[in-house]
């Protein structure tokens, strides 16, 4: 068992290096909770109350709320457009047991021990203090209840075939999304975050998502090559001055071009952590 800690005042905000322009979207509607929070899925009850973090257009968080039909999902997001969004995502799947606000996962509006599993799906990678927003997760679940963690992890990010190009954008994607005051390395470091926020009881794992049919590719450096050159990420690059608009137009031309190989293949791999409060 884990000791909680009074809430605390936020801690430092990050910029989320993404924003939620349509290639950003693109990927995340794509999410759901087989793909994404498998790891979780076999934990739920039909009884639970569960608090989705980072919810973003909802998808992931319809599917909890499917899982738990005499239960409840409030889905929470820090921008308040996208809130709106898993609003109306969730309407049209007809599902009555959600609820939606805007929230900062370093100090949650909700009483303590609210819920019985509080979620997080790419959510600490992009936050200013993830240890805090772990010491808030805790505080508003349940005792015997979970917390449960997913992040990716850009430095172990595999592809083939090599392209150097591809091996630019890594870096360059680290420099700015650490500029913006993130940690894209979040997948190793979840374990370890939630020693320091204070839990015991932690089952870590990992699983991938890849990438390798043609239609895959094309998805997959699709959306990459559009948000190289389109997305709140390519104006924080510019204006960081981390990168120049032409060098992101020839990565986002690489994109395509490895995209359109045969025998390409990309594993996005993912830390995961199971906390019993």
């Amino acid at each position: 068992m884990s000791q909680k800690t009074p809430p605390a005042t936020p801690g430092e905000t990050a910029v989320y290096t993404h924003g939620h322009h349509e290639s950003v979207l693109r990927s995340h509607t794509w999410r759901t909770a087989a793909n994404s929070a498998a790891y979780l899925v076999g934990e739920l009850k039909p009884h639970m109350r569960v608090l989705d973090i980072g919810c973003g257009p909802g998808t992931i968080s319809a599917d909890l709320a499917a899982l738990v039909p005499d239960g409840h999902v409030t889905a929470v997001d820090h921008a308040p457009g996208i809130v709106e969004q898993a609003r109306a995502y969730a309407a049209g799947r007809g599902l009555g047991n959600m609820s939606f606000a805007v929230a900062d996962v370093h100090a949650l509006d909700f009483p303590d021990d609210t819920f019985c599993v509080v979620h997080a799906h790419q959510v600490l990678q992009h936050v200013g203090d993830p240890v805090q927003a772990l010491r808030e997760m805790r505080r508003v679940t349940r005792p015997g209840g979970i917390v449960a963690v997913r992040d990716s992890d850009y430095g172990a990010f595999t592809w083939f075939p090599e392209a150097p190009a591809l091996d630019g954008w890594l870096e360059l994607y680290h420099r700015v999304a650490r500029a913006n005051g993130g940690e894209p390395d979040a997948g190793r470091r979840l374990k370890s975050w939630a020693l320091e926020a204070g839990y015991i009881d932690i089952r870590a794992s990992a699983s991938t998502w890849c990438f390798a049919t043609e239609e895959e590719r094309a998805w997959w450096s699709g959306l990459w090559a559009d948000r190289t050159v389109a997305s709140s990420y390519a104006e924080l690059a510019v204006d960081g001055g981390h990168a120049t608009a032409d060098e992101l137009t020839a990565i986002s031309e690489s994109w395509r071009e490895w995209g359109r190989r045969d025998d390409a293949w990309f594993m996005v791999p993912h830390g995961e952590i199971l906390c019993r409060v």
